[in-house]
């Protein structure tokens, strides 16, 4: 089986250059290919690549911006390989990463498979925590790569693998964004495709983003699921309310504490102390399970009321998602 990687990237040659450069370092023994799409950059990341052309197979294109999926299709139809490793440009490998898929892929062959995320020691400490939260069975339940419990597992963009039958059958990415990679992950499934979780072929995320960065992008998390569920309803969980449902609560809580009972706002620090001491043996600090509870906080808020949001104007109004939230959406 002949690798391609597939990466897009936008404005981010320092990041390109770390990844290519653990993409040298991999133990794999047979050759590979990586491809990578430049997205319209401002700030293009030629000069780097050109530094990689004596060490990698590397192949680089410059297109107009039109998002990453896009970007990802493009290139996996430029690349020579019989299986698509999708990366995000914000990711660096661990050395046996391709040997670990291609073991994988040995052991249970899939059409499309996705990966854990984990962090460096290098990374900041808000880093870690949203990574922490961003993983976390208390936040998540898992399903962003730690746990195959729920449900079939939907792989994510940033470590993803997609056999070249499958991307030609499927089309590969549609338009939106954030929630193309479920949105291709039920297309699959509906065609036939299986998918799973290669729970060893993890990546380090780098998760470029501060508070306010974070906040944005689980908001638009949040608003696209609704989206999703109206055009897959098959898929729709309960599961994918419950940050609306714990902000929604407080809000109850609070007011059944001023004229009730205090009960129900008490569950919520001891939620927020189980998460917090969760983060400190994680992470063996107590500085990033504090920041822990803040990130969760501004996922929960972020992803919960773009959630709401995007139910009122969707589910209920009936409004066309390309116009209800225009920013959702790249134009090819």
């Amino acid at each position: 089986m002949y690798f391609s990687f597939i990466i897009p990237v936008y404005n981010r040659p320092d990041e390109i250059d770390e990844l290519l450069k653990s993409l040298t370092e991999q133990t794999y023994p047979e050759d590979f290919e990586v491809v990578v799409v430049e997205d319209g950059s401002t700030i293009p990341c030629g000069d780097i690549i050109e530094s990689y052309q004596d060490r990698l197979s590397i192949s680089y294109y410059n297109k107009p911006n039109s998002g990453p999926g896009d970007s990802r299709n493009y290139g996996m139809r430029a690349a020579k390989g019989d299986y698509f490793l999708i990366l995000d440009s914000d990711c660096i490998l661990p050395p046996d990463y391709l040997s670990s898929v291609a073991a994988g892929l040995e052991k249970t062959y899939v059409d499309c498979f996705g990966g854990p995320d984990n962090a460096l020691d290098s990374f900041s400490d808000v880093q870690k925590a949203i990574n922490f939260t961003m993983t976390s069975f208390l936040t998540t339940g898992g399903i962003r790569g730690g746990s195959e419990k729920i449900g079939r597992f939907q792989p994510r963009s940033f470590n993803m693998g997609l056999s070249k039958k499958a991307f030609e059958a499927s089309g590969g990415f549609g338009n939106i964004h954030p929630g193309e990679d479920p949105d291709l992950s039920i297309r699959l499934w509906e065609m036939g495709f299986e998918s799973k979780l290669f729970k060893d072929s993890y990546v380090y995320h780098k998760r470029r983003i501060d508070w306010s960065k974070f906040y944005k992008q689980v908001n638009k998390f949040g608003k696209a699921r609704p989206i999703l569920d109206s055009w897959y309803p098959a898929y729709k969980k309960i599961t994918f309310w419950f940050p609306t449902l714990f902000c929604l609560g407080f809000v109850a809580s609070l007011i059944l504490g001023l004229f009730v009972t205090p009960f129900f706002l008490l569950l919520y620090p001891l939620y927020f102390g189980v998460l917090f001491v969760s983060g400190v043996l994680k992470t063996g600090s107590i500085r990033i399970g504090a920041l822990a509870v803040i990130a969760c906080v501004i996922q929960f808020y972020g992803y919960g009321m773009g959630f709401l949001k995007s139910f009122l104007k969707v589910a209920l109004l009936k409004q066309k998602p390309q116009e209800a939230f225009p920013e959702l959406f790249f134009r090819k």
